[in-house]
This record gives C-alpha cells, structure tokens and sequence, in this order.
C-alpha cells in the first residue's frame, strides 16, 4: 500500500494535492508501474495524447501540466489508455469528463476537475525528468496510487522500498494479531509514557 511505501520511505515520496476521479469498493482503487514522464502547459493535451504511443503494458503516465486548471486530458485519452494497457494516470493539473471515467473504472489521479478542455499546441516534452506536486520524476521511477494517495519511488532504491514495505506490512501484522488477542496499540507499539504534571 502507499501508506507502507510512505512508511519505508520515512514520509517522503508523496504526490500531494492529488485526488482520485474514481475510487470503487475499498481495495479496488490501486496500480503500480515505471513512471512514462510528460511535461506540458495549461491546457496543452498534445504531449500527453502522443505519450499514450509511447507506453507499455504496465506503464504508469504522470504528468506535470503546471497545476493548471484546464483539461489535458478527458474520457477519449483514458480510453486510449485503457487499450494501450496503461496501468494509472496521474496528472499534476486538470482532467474533464468525470463522469464518464467514473464509469470507466480507471485509476486517475489529478489536481483539478473540470468541464473546460484544452487544445493540442504541440508543446511540452516525452520522457524528460519533471516536477509533479513538488516533487521530482524521472522516466522509469515507480508511481504507486490507492485510496490513500500516490507515492513516487526513485527507480534505483525500488527494490529496497519494496523490501522494507514489506518489513512494515508484517511488523503492522504482528500488532493487528496482538490487538485482536485483547492487547492495545499503545502496548503493542511501545509508546514512551509520559509522566503527569500535578
């Protein structure tokens, strides 16, 4: 889960300000896979239309449009995505036709919703590091989105994060035994007490 990935990476790594367009029944919301970088402009859905070409089965698109609050992309880009195989959108800026992703059950995350499209002018860059939510993606890095957020994974420690994803998953394994035997997690977790001024 992104709150284990959160936890082995000591807090950083989030993609902050992002909301999901769909979600569906808790659990269902969740994909993983080497980032497929965009950068473009407010409104400019060209870069991020011609990227879908470019991806793999598996990839994740993530997108950094400036934060702005006009569409670069919509229902026809996600269902090209969906073709493609494409495992997740994430989009530092705006998407439109909610609804109809919502129906889709696709994984897209954005900064804005908006009724307002863009138009393709043709600028922006394919695969080239950017800067989505304050944070540095490169081509190749590991983006993993569910219910609780995005993270980003620099490609060089993904198979470290994984492990220790793990460690925390079974460390929260063995606390949720103990609570369910009677215990609580404040005994569980070892807290420091604290002494109480009289």
């Amino acid at each position: 889960s992104t709150a284990n990935i959160s936890d082995a990476m000591h807090k950083t790594g989030e993609l902050r300000g992002l909301k999901p367009v769909w979600v569906g029944e808790p659990g269902e919301l969740k994909f993983a896979g080497p980032a497929v970088t965009v950068r473009t402009y407010n409104g400019d859905w060209s870069a991020p239309v011609q990227a879908i070409d470019q991806c793999k089965k598996g990839d994740v698109l993530v997108i950094d449009a400036c934060a702005g609050e006009i569409a670069v992309w919509g229902e026809l880009a996600t269902n090209s995505c969906i073709t493609q195989g494409v495992a997740g959108v994430v989009i530092d800026g705006a998407v439109r036709d909610i609804d109809d992703i919502r129906k889709l059950k696709y994984p897209l995350f954005a900064r804005h919703f908006t009724p307002t499209a863009g138009e393709p002018k043709g600028f922006g860059e394919i695969n080239a590091p950017i800067e989505v939510c304050n944070r540095k993606v490169e081509p190749g890095d590991w983006i993993i989105g569910d219910e609780s957020g995005v993270m980003v994974v620099p490609k060089d420690k993904a198979q470290e994060m994984a492990n220790r994803a793990i460690d925390v998953l079974e460390r929260e394994n063995r606390i949720r035994e103990e609570i369910q035997r009677g215990s609580t997690l404040g005994k569980t977790a070892y807290l420091k007490k604290w002494d109480v001024q009289k």
